[in-house]
């Protein structure tokens, strides 16, 4: 009888995203995770049952600031971080690169959902497989061609910066051909796929009736 009147408690299971149809490798009360058929690419939703640990929801730069940090932290660089909206709920969307052993890079695109006791965390991961460095090469041809970079000694010149902050020189940062104007060009390279991916994660994302009743992330 008493559980009737059981209070429902926001867990993993509080939301819901398209998978894909991509086979399940990991389902416990932590993450949810697919694999795409090919394995170089994995989406996960992500619940931590603890308060978050960003400084911020409200201050872009700060944000940036705090991110650009982490990440470099561990020989990573920035790609993106944004502040938007989902059903009135405020989220940050990060994308960031991590070199590979041997050659290439894994993107890692992320959409933060802060709540004042938790938060979740819905991820692509994609790897670059295969010839890496193709799309760089071609982009940089181009923009040589069209006098928009340079060579020197030390390789390409206003080739590379942090997307927001071109005083900072820390880790691999953004190259040129990483900007999303490119992505049509390289439908299957993995920052376009971690950037499409992302989308779809975002625009089928639903929510069930208990996070109504969550406290918000208001710092």
């Amino acid at each position: 009888m008493f559980s009737l009147f059981r209070r429902e408690i926001i867990n993993i299971n509080s939301v819901s995203i398209s998978d894909f149809g991509w086979a399940k490798a990991k389902d416990d009360k932590s993450i949810i995770q697919w694999i795409n058929p090919e394995q170089t690419i994995s989406i996960s939703v992500n619940f931590f049952e603890k308060p978050p640990d960003i400084p911020t929801i409200k201050n872009i730069e700060t944000l940036r600031s705090f991110y650009r940090h982490l990440i470099s932290g561990v020989n990573g660089g920035l790609i993106e971080v944004a502040l938007s909206e989902k059903d009135t709920r405020p989220f940050i969307k990060t994308i960031f690169k991590l070199p590979q052993e041997g050659s290439g890079m894994t993107y890692i695109g992320s959409l933060t959902f802060p709540f004042k006791t938790c938060s979740f965390v819905f991820k692509v991961q994609a790897v670059e497989i295969g010839i890496t460095g193709m799309r760089e090469a071609l982009i940089a041809d181009k923009l040589i061609s069209n006098k928009m970079i340079s060579v020197d000694e030390n390789g390409y010149s206003n080739w590379s910066a942090d997307p927001y902050d071109n005083n900072f020189k820390d880790g691999p940062l953004m190259n040129k051909s990483e900007q999303y104007v490119y992505d049509i060009e390289f439908p299957d390279h993995p920052l376009t796929q971690a950037r499409q991916i992302l989308k779809q994660i975002e625009m089928s994302l639903q929510w069930k009736p208990v996070v109504e009743k969550v406290p918000v992330f208001e710092e």
